[in-house]
């Protein structure tokens, strides 16, 4: 847990900025299926991680192809989603100077370390990297 709010949005900003720069690539590179995997896991195992394909999935958002960006990892939506909704968030906090964002990350934190939450997320992940793993991603 972060406590100080300036850490954290220091923190995720940066994060993503290099997810920003990682797609661009990812983004602008026409062989994005080439086989090349920045993915530890994958590399020392062989089995894709519940989270490969994430970058995949959000290019093919940006594309437009939803369905694809599904089919090649549904986490691919929550990463759009978080590095476009993060840094506004706190770029409003910073400006109006409040700390709406660091509150909710609290409370979230929080809630995530109830069994009731934490478990069906598990599950979910879990249900993902077997998935992942039988499409043979």
């Amino acid at each position: 847990m972060i406590r100080n709010r300036n850490k954290l949005y220091f923190f995720l900003f940066t994060a993503c900025i290099f997810g920003y720069v990682w797609l661009y690539f990812n983004f602008s590179n026409s062989n994005i299926n080439s086989g090349i995997t920045a993915c530890y896991f994958k590399n020392l195992t062989s089995l894709p991680c519940p989270s490969c394909g994430s970058t995949r999935s959000a290019v093919s958002i940006l594309n437009g192809n939803f369905i694809d960006a599904f089919l090649i990892n549904p986490l691919g939506f929550i990463v759009v989603t978080i590095m476009f909704i993060i840094p506004i968030w706190i770029l409003l906090d910073l400006i109006l100077k409040k700390d709406s964002f660091f509150n909710f990350y609290k409370t979230s934190e929080k809630k995530l370390q109830k069994p009731i939450i934490y478990i069906p997320l598990l599950v979910l992940i879990l249900a993902n990297w077997i998935w992942n793993i039988k499409k043979l991603l």
